[in-house]
């Protein structure tokens, strides 16, 4: 071990640092007549003083900048429409800053043909709700409602002799429209617009709209049974059709050419385009209309329809509960 008053310096040498002991004699004390910095003045310990408040002050006002700025972030209403792709506090924010009407889309699953996938509803709304939120400007989209009325089970009927084709009862349909409607309600949405892609439950849905505005008559929230959305599909779409030289069987109330269309223009993986120009369609296949002939550019004539009426029936509806009437 070094003794007291010694201690180790390097050396260079020939194979790199060599270290020996030397006296503190030859290391400079810590004082000014060795050599040493000697203790800093008044005037040195006033400045240095000085440059730390600043630096203080500096860094202080750089972090309040940026927790401003994150602040600023999680104030900003999000882009999405998608009530699902949000946090509560992006939906928050989007309610405060203004986007108060809630599109429910409804579809449903069941049997669309050989051709045309079973989820054909519930992806069609899905991308109409969306463009049709982004048209409004002050819209969220809430999940897709994929269990709705498809007929008896026991013994099944209409499309429940299909596989795959799901089905709940008109009383739990309702009920389901309902919670979702209060729920919305209680989180601070003022107009609940009801979407059905589908035929079969437009009733329910005028009958839950009803019971709702009734018991909220005196509240700023009203729900609307939207059937502009259904109507167009099944009247200025059809019209557009005949127009172009389509007979009204090749267009079908169903699977048929109209369906095969809209859907090859919203989800084109959802139509086994290969297989359309196939067999004969038939209703033993569960199809009504002819899907031979369907494209993607037709479908796009439908799809233009129905955002440009349901935008303009949504906002009339809107205005009108605005205006208190």
């Amino acid at each position: 071990m070094a003794r007291e008053g010694s201690g180790v310096r390097p050396e260079h040498c020939a194979h790199g640092l060599e270290y020996r002991m030397v006296s503190t004699d030859e290391v400079p004390a810590l004082h000014p007549e060795r050599g040493a910095r000697a203790a800093p003045t008044r005037r040195e310990e006033r400045l240095g003083a000085g440059s730390l408040s600043i630096g203080c002050a500096l860094l202080g006002l750089a972090l309040w900048c940026l927790w401003g700025a994150g602040i600023a972030r999680a104030a900003a209403p999000t882009e999405s429409p998608d009530l699902e792709a949000l946090t509560w506090t992006e939906l928050k924010s989007a309610l405060a800053h203004g986007k108060t009407t809630a599109l429910v889309p409804i579809g449903g699953t069941e049997q669309n043909g050989p051709d045309i996938a079973l989820g054909k509803h519930n992806a069609r709304v899905k991308v109409l709700s969306d463009r049709i939120a982004t048209r409004l400007g002050n819209a969220i989209v809430a999940p897709v409602m994929a269990y709705v009325p498809e007929g008896r089970i026991d013994p099944p009927e209409q499309h429940m002799r299909f596989p795959g084709t799901l089905t709940i009862s008109d009383e739990t349909f309702m009920h389901l429209l309902e919670s979702t409607a209060r729920s919305l309600k209680l989180h601070g949405f003022r107009d609940i617009v009801f979407i059905g892609d589908h035929g079969g439950y437009q009733a329910d849905e005028r009958a839950v709209a009803q019971k709702l505005n009734r018991e909220w008559s005196a509240s700023d929230v009203r729900v609307h049974a939207l059937e502009e959305y259904y109507r167009v599909t099944q009247h200025e779409y059809v019209a557009e059709l005949r127009r172009r030289g389509f007979g009204e069987a090749e267009i079908g109330t169903h699977a048929g050419l109209a369906d095969a269309s809209l859907t090859l223009a919203l989800v084109p993986d959802l139509v086994r385009a290969g297989r359309l120009a196939g067999d004969m369609p038939s209703a033993a296949l569960g199809e009504y209309g002819d899907p031979r002939r369907a494209s993607a550019a037709l479908g796009e004539v439908g799809v233009d329809l129905i955002v440009e009426h349901t935008v303009q029936a949504i906002r009339e509806a809107v205005d009108r509960h605005g205006a208190g009437k």
